[in-house]
């Protein structure tokens, strides 16, 4: 599969992705070349749980394909990118206007090329602090994203290139 939407694109769909748009969830960047994005929600009678603050299904919904999305990317079509596993941590309620940043750096994504070159499956963390408008962490979201890198299906299947 072919990768063909642009950053932009990406947000604007997102932002009227139902779970999102009905969530108060807003997408509010994705960089020009996939190694960052961030993403707010906005405390909206909707999004607020019984004790009137932010409802944990949706500070987990604001993280959670961000890491897949962003690493998928940067790697691009020449390797397989899914969400393994996620948990939350609340550490504090959540009031007022949350966000979240995600900063996918080169160490990173060397560290996933070289675990997965022979074509092996490799099981990556990333962390990601939810913070409220004073900049203190509300909750730690924690997501592990499986890579692999695609084998060359066509010289599994061509005797003359295995022979080769």
């Amino acid at each position: 599969m072919k990768y063909s939407l642009s950053p932009g694109a990406l947000r604007r769909i997102l932002n009227l992705w139902p779970p999102f748009l009905f969530s108060g969830i807003h997408v509010t960047a994705i960089a020009p070349d996939w190694r960052s994005a961030r993403v707010e929600l906005r405390s909206r009678p909707w999004n607020r749980n019984y004790v009137g603050v932010h409802f944990g299904g949706s500070l987990f919904a604001m993280a959670d394909p961000f890491w897949m999305l962003l690493t998928m990317h940067a790697l691009g079509n020449d390797y397989i990118v899914w969400d393994q596993a996620g948990s939350i941590e609340f550490l504090k309620p959540g009031r007022g206007t949350v966000q979240a940043r995600f900063h996918l750096d080169d160490a990173v994504l060397d560290r996933l090329r070289a675990a997965t070159a022979d074509g092996s499956k490799h099981l990556h963390w990333f962390a990601t602090d939810i913070v409220d408008e004073a900049g203190e962490v509300v909750a730690l979201v924690r997501k592990q994203v499986y890579v692999r890198r695609k084998r060359d299906r066509a010289s599994a299947s061509d005797p003359l290139r295995m022979a080769a």
